[in-house]
């Protein structure tokens, strides 16, 4: 299949400039929140990549070391604008959202102990917990669509979690 075939519809590049600064500006709550964003801008709303290709992107990015949200950010902008795409994808994936950190870090350490920054930081903690919870939601139903699958995350879940199971052990048992 061609790079062609696989986008759904190619946006100019000022278009994808502007959303991916957007998408840098507020894609907080971890892996599950930026992917589950990624999937609704990039699949849902904007077309720009059809669902069996950003799954199977997705599959292939958790394979690799390495952060998978700005692995999949990289490899869409390289699918809709090759090298110069994925290279604005990455760095606007990330450059905003470390610009937030530094001044939510900054106002932490500057402000900790006054009573309004502490309740906007647990204000803050409590939002990114529904993000990430419906981000889970979100991209489980999707891709668990049977029973075999939904049995076999579960089991993933509690070798990882209660019993400390390398991630590659996992991996390689689902083979």
């Amino acid at each position: 299949m061609t790079t062609e075939q696989q986008v759904a519809v190619r946006p100019s590049f000022a278009e994808f400039f502007w959303l991916w600064l957007k998408i840098g500006c507020v894609n907080f709550g971890g892996p599950a929140g930026q992917i589950a964003m990624m999937h609704r801008v990039m699949v849902d709303e904007k077309k720009w990549i059809d669902e069996p290709r950003f799954l199977h992107a997705l599959n292939f990015c958790m394979l690799l070391p390495g952060p998978e949200a700005q692995k999949l950010a990289t490899y869409i902008g390289w699918l809709l604008h090759g090298v110069r795409g994925g290279l604005v994808s990455g760095i606007l994936f990330v450059l905003p959202g470390a610009l937030v950190m530094l001044g939510l870090s900054l106002l932490y350490a500057l402000g900790r102990g006054l009573s309004w920054v502490d309740g906007a930081l647990f204000g803050i903690k409590a939002a990114v917990l529904v993000i990430v919870l419906e981000a889970l939601i979100r991209i489980g139903r999707r891709a668990l669509k049977t029973g075999l699958l939904i049995g076999l995350s579960l089991l993933a879940f509690i070798g990882i979690f209660f019993f400390a199971l390398p991630f590659p052990l996992i991996v390689g048992a689902t083979k």
